[in-house]
């Protein structure tokens, strides 16, 4: 159980139960969420609300203010969770908002490792950018994808000093469901998107080190109608 009260864009978190299960053989544990109850996370300078999208419940997230440096901590996260390796699956939606800036992609994805420190929070992630996908500019289409750590290692900085390394083309339709599965182990990460069985992207320096630990939120950027569904983390040693 958990219960927090936040400010500075961040919801109150009512108290909630996460559902878990225990695989003693494999020394996994599995942690499902659905969802569709804002008590489920914790925003931190989002906007979190839980619609019905596409059909089905899901919870949309949205950054408070566009305009603003990217790649900050934009995302809502699962409070009480502690994840260091194992993987990440969630099905996501991004499309950018009528008033969106012009750069906007409908950035959307998953940060995990997060560690709050005070207001500081250090995390990593990795992101789609939707409308690149089948952008007839090669160039954008190679950005479909993204990793980047906060702070400190934005898209910018990794684009500037090792060009293709931390991005990589994957197929998307801007607002339609899509699921990314995201493996960690250590410094590596590898990226699946939409049950391919292939890592569209793999990270083999993540930026935090091996050693790091913390929860997994739902990240999105400018000017994005971000939404999720189905979140499964299996922990591993």
């Amino acid at each position: 159980m958990f219960a927090r009260t936040r400010t500075a864009g961040v919801i109150k978190c009512a108290a909630f139960a996460l559902t878990a299960i225990y695989a003693a053989a494999a020394a996994e544990t599995e942690l499902l969420l659905k969802l569709d109850n804002v008590a489920q996370v914790e925003a931190r300078n989002v906007s979190v609300r839980a619609v019905d999208y596409r059909g089905g419940p899901a919870l949309e997230v949205r950054r408070l203010v566009m305009g603003a440096a990217p790649d900050i901590d934009t995302f809502a996260f699962v409070p009480g969770l502690d994840f260091h390796n194992g993987t990440i699956e969630v099905e996501v939606a991004g499309s950018p908002l009528p008033d969106a800036p012009p750069g906007a992609r409908g950035f959307v994805g998953v940060v995990f490792r997060v560690q709050a420190a005070d207001e500081s929070f250090g995390s990593e992630g990795i992101y789609l950018r939707p409308t690149n996908g089948r952008a007839d500019d090669q160039v954008r289409r190679n950005h479909s994808t993204q990793y980047f750590a906060y702070p400190g290692y934005d898209f910018a900085r990794l684009r500037r000093e090792a060009p293709a390394q931390y991005e990589s083309y994957v197929d998307l339709i801007p607002g339609e469901w899509t699921t990314m599965r995201i493996e960690v182990q250590g410094t590596t990460a590898k990226l699946f998107v939409g049950g391919g069985p292939q890592p569209t992207l793999i990270v083999n320096d993540l930026k935090r080190g091996a050693d790091a630990h913390g929860s997994v939120g739902l990240y999105v950027d400018n000017g994005t109608d971000g939404h999720f569904r189905n979140l499964r983390v299996r922990l591993t040693s």
